[in-house]
């Protein structure tokens, strides 16, 4: 029997990290639906087709460190606001949803519009400072050269893309708990999330 577990939010909220605390609490497969979208992305800046791109992507398509970097990550905000794209990527999520055992799937959409049935939905939030800070310790820590005037701006133009564009914008599932980490630990925002499963089994 599965169980969905849907989790969206803005960049650096939080939600991969809580994503995949609770798929591995509860012994469940994990998805970062964000990666099929830089998947694409990355594929889009090699000069292919997004929409072609999106059509032919496979499981490998998902690995690499490159698909952590800020082009891919601006490739893959921009191939989103297509609708053919989306529409390519939405069987591939759906299936992994449903699989047996239990599915978390992070992203922006998920609970909106991949999962709108999911047993648990969560929206992970920040303020866009508190995720500037998270992201530029990341990239620093990867050892690109940036500062964080360039990031906050890089993170209001994403959440912009994100939750003004015509298909499935960014927002909250009208069912959705809403977990603000900006003032919470990594295990206290992890704590939360799982008690939220908890209880909705």
């Amino acid at each position: 029997m599965s169980f969905t577990v849907a989790i969206d939010g803005p960049a650096a909220a939080g939600k991969g990290t809580i994503s995949r605390a609770v798929a591995q609490h509860f012994g469940f497969a994990h998805l970062d639906t964000g990666l099929l979208y830089r998947a694409v992305g990355r594929r889009m800046l090699h000069g292919e087709d997004p929409v072609g791109a999106a059509g032919r992507l496979r499981a490998a398509d998902l690995e690499g460190d490159d698909l952590r970097g800020p082009d891919v990550a601006r490739a893959a905000s921009k191939v989103a606001v297509i609708p053919e794209v989306r529409a390519a990527l939405v069987d591939f999520q759906r299936a992994f949803a449903t699989r047996a055992g239990g599915a978390v799937l992070d992203g922006r959409d998920v609970g909106t519009v991949i999962c709108p049935d999911a047993r648990v939905k969560l929206f992970v939030t920040a303020s866009a400072e508190v995720r500037a800070e998270r992201r530029l310790a990341e990239l620093v820590g990867r050892g690109l050269d940036t500062d964080f005037e360039t990031v906050l701006a890089d993170v209001r133009e994403r959440d912009a893309r994100d939750s003004e564009r015509v298909e499935a914008p960014l927002v909250a599932a009208s069912d959705a708990v809403v977990l603000d980490t900006s003032d919470l630990s990594i295990e206290a925002a992890v704590a939360r999330a799982i008690a939220t499963v908890e209880e909705a089994r």
